[in-house]
């Protein structure tokens, strides 16, 4: 019998009903954007490749994939403590971010149905496997006696405006990130059976492909608006948001090592695979990459998570609040720094390898 003092408590809207997370700096966000300039984007340079990949999307090809079987129908009380307590947190963290997206998409859809017929279907399309992700996870939840009142998300959360050619840098990263995360727990998993303690991991081989195919997407809608790609602007925008995605990542995983641990990873050698295969792929379509290979770049990182450790520290500790502040500058001001400097570093110009397979 599992003692339930070892089951951690989440706070909750009402029986069953998990309250979200705080919302930070590095917690996942929901988007909104320019409509009416999304739905006037030329798209003819790079149409017959849409056109393609819409034709994926109309495929449909994980339609019945996410169907839960008979694994799942037990008990999961035997994952307790702070095991427990960073796998619910994974849970809600990961089907947060897949609800953002259907959110943005569907939106997207609606507001392009009768402008941008061809964008419209796409954005509807990718709402869809988001949607299946979403509930997916939520349902896992339910096997933890909690679950996400999405309906309360969608109202309580705050909304970050971007432009659309800001969306596509970040939701491109972002659906490639997701691509080489799951591939690389599935493949790991793959290969150490024991490690797999809970049976949503074995779906995460079919789910990324969901995952590459929008980050596909994302890629030709670039190519079709050569501004996002091919000036200097592009350049340091691309660095932007590689190390705003990167960066966020590595962090919030390093605070949450017993997750990894859990599964038989060592977060910070994942972090560093995953880093490494999402800068190669985004060589692909972006005009410069990170010099992730530089050593300065994960110390630089590293600094932030130990003073993102200080910073917590001293937000739990019994400090006066208006002490805390002047405790912690030094460590934001730190963190910046750190930051600034990997911005700062040379990046790697791979224009000139533009079109080639690598």
């Amino acid at each position: 019998m599992v003692d339930s003092l070892k089951k951690p408590s989440f706070e909750e809207l009402r029986p069953g009903i998990k309250v979200p997370a705080k919302e930070t700096i590095l917690t996942p966000r929901f988007y909104t954007t320019d409509f009416d300039a999304m739905a006037k984007m030329d798209i003819s340079p790079n149409e017959d490749e849409l056109r393609a990949i819409l034709e994926e999307f109309r495929a449909d090809y994980n339609r019945h994939h996410f169907v839960r079987d008979a694994e799942f129908e037990q008990s999961w009380d035997s994952i307790d403590g702070e095991t427990r307590r960073l796998f619910v947190e994974f849970l809600e963290r990961s089907c947060t971010a897949e609800f953002s997206g259907f959110l943005l998409y569907k939106e997207l859809g609606r507001r392009l149905k009768d402008k941008n017929p061809l964008l419209a279907e796409c954005f509807n399309l990718m709402s869809r496997d988001e949607a299946r992700h979403s509930g997916f996870l939520n349902k896992a939840l339910s096997d933890f006696h909690l679950s996400l009142d999405l309906g309360f998300l969608t109202k309580s959360k705050n909304y970050t405006y971007f432009k659309p050619k800001f969306i596509f840098y970040a939701t491109y990263l972002s659906e490639k990130i997701g691509y080489w995360r799951y591939i690389t727990i599935y493949r790991h998993l793959e290969a150490h059976p024991e490690d797999r303690i809970y049976p949503i991991f074995r779906f995460f081989e079919n789910w990324c492909q969901d995952e590459n195919r929008h980050g596909d997407f994302f890629d030709a809608m670039m190519r079709a608006q050569p501004d996002t790609l091919n000036d200097w602007k592009a350049k340091l925008w691309s660095r932007f948001f590689l190390l705003s995605v990167f960066a966020t990542m590595y962090l919030n995983d390093i605070q949450r090592a017993g997750f990894y641990a859990s599964i038989g990873l060592n977060a910070r050698d994942y972090d560093i695979h995953v880093i490494e295969k999402t800068n190669e792929t985004a060589g692909r379509v972006f005009p410069v990459i990170l010099d992730v290979n530089n050593p300065e770049f994960y110390q630089r990182l590293d600094t932030c998570v130990e003073n993102n450790a200080k910073l917590t520290a001293i937000a739990n500790s019994k400090t006066p609040k208006f002490l805390q502040f002047f405790q912690k500058l030094p460590y934001y001001v730190s963190n910046g720094w750190q930051l600034l400097r990997l911005y700062l570093m040379k990046p790697i110009d791979v224009t000139n390898l533009e079109g080639t397979v690598r």
